[in-house]
């Protein structure tokens, strides 16, 4: 058979999307599912069989799919909190990996997986993280403006997930909204793309104040709600807001700002650009003029979106890792850039146990994992929350 096999770890609710996306590339096959529930297993592998693929085979680990199929590419898409060994063992097999976001739940895992990682590089494997949002038409129009200096001096940014999750979503499975397998609530799970895209066009992030809570959901360890501001090493300020509590669900914005320009991206479509004509312009292009300059008519805002939205954006990055596979180049998104975005994301409950700034290159450097150790065992999402707010 022709194309890169491909095993998926994990056979859950992601993993059918990943498969839809991998059915859809012609360069690329599913060879074989690993997860220890056969039931999952069974199901996706019926799926699969129902698209008029052949039927993978099935393993109870990755490692035992990984001792009987030669696996060209690993798909990590298992609880969070597995991600890191599980990446691991496919790159010490010899397989390419994509990871599904976030690159692990615990930071120091993140840490370690980005170190294998760059070494793997060196021998010529690749190790990707999905962040689908990087190759959204609307996403790289505002990315190539802000890189060509069309936007002047990035100023700041406004970034807000609005999310509504309901009771039964954390009760569906024991790992969700837990320390230990979610890595955090609503800001990791949920804000970690729009965290991506924020750093992606703003640049390296210096320090984060947040506050952070639980107030619409019971038994969970972990934020429905945070706000934070982050501060850049360019200067650029931004606000990042991050919710599972805001019923009934509103969209996702994210709003880029310059001195010569503005953009605005919309649920993954773009729904405002204006840049100036010049440096000292008194006149200004029509917005709606230049967003249709710089993306199709699909992509613009109001545009009615294919079902399967969501499985051509995770195709989109499917597309960049074969290609950098194909001429051995680094992939669209590294296990270093999703380690910076874990570590965005730990600043934020770093920042909202401490009740003080915290600097994303301390918690890069490991200066506050016996912090996140005592974070994440209390178990509770009552450390993230000052005191005196509680009272």
């Amino acid at each position: 058979m022709t194309g890169l096999s491909v095993v998926i770890a994990g056979s859950g609710v992601i993993a059918r999307t990943h498969a839809d996306a991998i059915l859809r590339h012609p360069g690329l096959r599913i060879a074989a599912l690993a997860d220890p529930d056969q039931r999952a297993n069974d199901e996706l592998a019926g799926w699969i069989t129902d698209q008029g693929a052949p039927t993978p085979e099935r393993f109870g680990s990755l490692g035992d799919a990984l001792g009987a199929v030669a696996a060209d590419l690993v798909a990590i898409c298992t609880p969070s909190g597995s991600h890191a060994d599980l990446a691991a063992e496919a790159l010490a097999a010899g397989a390419h990996v994509l990871i599904e976001k976030p690159l692990d739940a615990s930071l120091p895992a993140a840490r370690r997986i980005a170190d294998v990682a760059a070494r793997a590089e060196a021998a010529g494997q690749l190790c990707a993280v999905v962040c689908q949002h990087r190759f959204d038409p609307a996403s790289v129009a505002v990315a190539t403006r802000v890189r060509a200096g069309d936007f002047g001096r990035i100023t700041s940014a406004v970034a807000s997930v609005p999310w509504w999750r309901g009771q039964r979503y954390y009760d569906s499975a024991g790992w969700r909204g837990t320390w230990e397998q979610d890595g955090g609530g609503a800001t990791m799970n949920q804000g970690v793309h729009t965290v991506d895209l924020l750093l992606w066009l703003l640049g390296e992030p210096e320090e984060v104040f947040a506050y952070a809570g639980a107030l619409a959901h019971d038994g969970i360890e972990v934020e429905d709600v945070a706000a934070a501001t982050v501060r850049f090493t360019n200067g650029a300020l931004a606000v990042l807001h991050a919710t599972t509590a805001a019923y009934p669900s509103l969209g996702v914005r994210l709003q880029v700002h310059g001195s010569q320009g503005s953009a605005v991206l919309h649920d993954d479509q773009l729904e405002y650009l204006h840049v100036a004509d010049g440096p000292d312009a008194s006149a200004y292009a029509h917005a709606a003029d230049q967003s249709a300059d710089a993306v199709a008519p699909s992509e613009l805002r109001g545009a009615v979106k294919p079902d399967d939205a969501f499985v051509i954006g995770h195709l989109r990055q499917y597309q960049d890792t074969v290609d950098a596979i194909t001429a051995g180049r680094r992939p669209g998104v590294t296990a270093a850039d999703a380690l910076l975005d874990v570590a965005v994301v730990k600043a934020v409950y770093l920042s909202a146990h401490l009740h003080r700034p915290v600097r994303i290159r301390a918690v890069l450097d490991g200066d506050f994992d016996d912090v996140l150790v005592e974070l994440e065992k209390s178990a509770t999402v009552a450390a993230l929350v000052p005191a005196r707010a509680a009272r």
